[in-house]
């Protein structure tokens, strides 16, 4: 009888120092049983599951239960013929870990295809993390680990890392973020990865809680378009700014490499010059046309506005207001000190001098206004 008592157990738990650990079957010595009125304790964070002959008996939650046939219905198909002071129950029990295993990394070995408004098809890399937990010990231990001794989240890492890489291109597409946007909807993003992958978590018993989307990176050519087009915008649109820039940037190369057997690169250095040069030309002379006009208060002709003399005549373009004497410029309605109206100034056709509004004659040539 000394004997039989060890190998019955009274007490049964686990203590969980781990950090990795989704599974653990409560190892049973040789000969070793459980005795009826033995004690089980669940901690928090933990469930017990008991099978017998390959079956899942009951599930037992956090708590400490005396396991005898009065409160434990199940045990009456499991206990053994009596002993004359107990009865023995032949079971297996794992317990499974249904806390929250946080900080799991997730990245795209390959190129996920994406397609967007303004690039096509381009391919993304990214990377972050997501963090999981047991939500159904049952269908967890009949999909997943069987009937393990143990079972840990490496285990488990691979299967979970591929369903949210599968459900990244569904997620982004419907989406609807464009690749210049991704920056700025990473949590967007995170939301609808969470959003495709719970379903396929559940079918394992698995509750996916979080997923963090850290980066997601464009292919370098990609990138250095959209560099380029960050330049172009503070240069601004206009094709001739762009051929601006593209000519410099090859007379910049042309002359990054001057070495004297490279007679190509010397001639597209010496052509992207001239271009240049002809571009600085032409965009002056524009400037010249584009500038200002006004006319000559003699003449009547065509000046570059704030003249201060006629080029054709002449004559001196400052008009002087005849309130409060103060210069004004030619074409002026108004004085801009004292606010006369300026209509009615008279201007000598011959001389130029500036004449009362009611002179009918200039005082220095004589011409008749």
């Amino acid at each position: 009888m000394g004997f039989l008592r060890k190998q019955l157990l009274s007490v049964i738990e686990w203590k969980d120092d781990s950090k990795d650990v989704l599974v653990y079957r409560f190892p049973l010595q040789n000969r070793e049983e459980i005795m009826n009125s033995s004690t089980l304790v669940v901690r928090e964070s933990q469930v017990a599951l008991f099978v017998h002959k390959g079956e899942i008996a009951d599930v037992f939650g956090p708590g400490t239960y005396k396991l005898t046939t009065e409160n434990i219905p199940f045990l009456t198909k499991l206990l053994s013929l009596p002993t004359g002071f107990n009865s023995r129950i032949k079971a297996e029990i794992y317990y499974v870990n249904t806390k929250q295993f946080l900080g799991q990394k997730w990245g795209t070995q390959n190129p996920i295809m994406m397609r967007d408004a303004d690039f096509g098809s381009i391919r993304l890399r990214g990377y972050g993390t997501f963090s999981y937990k047991v939500d159904d010990a049952k269908t967890f231990m009949r999909e997943v680990f069987g009937t393990n001794n143990i079972y840990k989240v490496s285990d488990l890492s691979d299967q979970c890392k591929s369903i949210l890489i599968q459900n990244i291109s569904d997620a982004i597409g419907e989406s609807g973020v464009s690749a210049l946007d991704l920056v700025a909807n990473y949590k967007e993003i995170s939301a609808k990865i969470l959003e495709c992958s719970a379903s396929e978590f559940e079918r394992m018993g698995l509750k996916l809680c979080q997923v963090v989307v850290e980066n997601l990176s464009l292919p370098e050519e990609v990138e250095k378009a959209l560099d380029e087009r960050s330049k172009l915008g503070i240069l601004g649109d206009k094709m001739g700014t762009y051929a601006q820039y593209q000519a410099a940037q090859a007379m910049r190369d042309a002359a990054s490499n001057p070495s004297g057997g490279n007679l190509a690169g010397l001639g597209v250095g010496l052509g992207a010059g001239a271009h240049v040069g002809g571009l600085f030309a032409n965009s002056v002379a524009s400037a010249k046309d584009e500038a200002p006009k006004s006319k000559c208060v003699k003449c009547g002709a065509s000046i570059a506005k704030n003249t201060k003399f006629c080029p054709e005549c002449g004559a001196s373009q400052n008009i002087k207001c005849p309130k409060c004497g103060e210069n004004v410029s030619s074409g002026a309605k108004f004085c801009a000190n004292c606010g006369e109206k300026l209509l009615t100034v008279k201007v000598c056709s011959k001389c130029g001098k500036q004449l009362n509004s009611n002179a009918k004659f200039c005082p220095d040539c004589g011409e008749k206004v």
